[in-house]
């Protein structure tokens, strides 16, 4: 019969693993690793092999930097697509958050991050030259940059306007307001402020 030392060692060991994940702290990462002992043998196996498949299978595409199995991935491989509007995003995980809307049929143009100084990211260290050659290459009428609406998504936002506006392509920002469903009284102030700024005529 094993010691509890022999049995702790890889709880232990797991359990520090899923708190490296973001969003997981130490008591989530407990609740995950006693639910998975709780399971059956084969649940954890199917687990850990699409964690490995994900890892020896999965990279870049090479024309929008989202991540596939297939190069080029299936969005890009998709003639149906409006090439002629590229939505662009900090990481590959905000293409399948647009795609969820089911409201964009054009492609995607993945940065790989957001212009931060503080932490040392320039434009050098994202996908800037490859979008503008993109751009020189595919000729689209509009680039939409979907950054996100804090700090580093602003700022990465007006860089890439300066920079490509002049090119001749119509260079557009995802609107701000406020949620569907939502009351104005818990609003904060900037969301109202951008909803205000970004009304339309009915």
């Amino acid at each position: 019969m094993p010691s509890s030392g022999s049995v702790a060692g890889p709880v232990a060991a797991l359990i520090n693993e899923f708190s490296k994940l973001p969003t997981v702290g130490p008591k989530t990462a407990a609740r995950l690793v006693f639910y998975l002992l709780n399971r059956p043998r084969h649940e954890a196996q199917a687990l850990a092999e699409a964690i490995l498949a994900v890892k020896d299978r999965v990279r870049f595409c090479s024309i929008c930097f989202s991540l596939t199995e297939n190069d080029p991935c299936p969005i890009c491989d998709d003639d149906r697509r409006d090439a002629r509007i590229v939505c662009v995003v900090a990481e590959a995980k905000d293409v399948y958050a647009v795609e969820r809307s089911g409201a964009f049929k054009g492609r995607y143009h993945v940065l790989g991050g957001l212009i931060s100084p503080m932490d040392g990211i320039g434009p050098a260290q994202l996908r800037v030259k490859e979008l503008v050659e993109r751009i020189g290459r595919e000729d689209p009428h509009e680039v939409i940059l979907a950054t996100n609406p804090n700090a580093e998504g602003e700022a990465t936002a007006l860089y890439l306007s300066r920079l490509i506006g002049p090119l001749g392509v119509v260079v557009s920002r995802l609107a701000y307001g406020l949620p569907i469903g939502g009351d104005l009284d818990y609003a904060d102030e900037i969301t109202l402020a951008k909803a205000l700024e970004g009304r339309t005529t009915l």
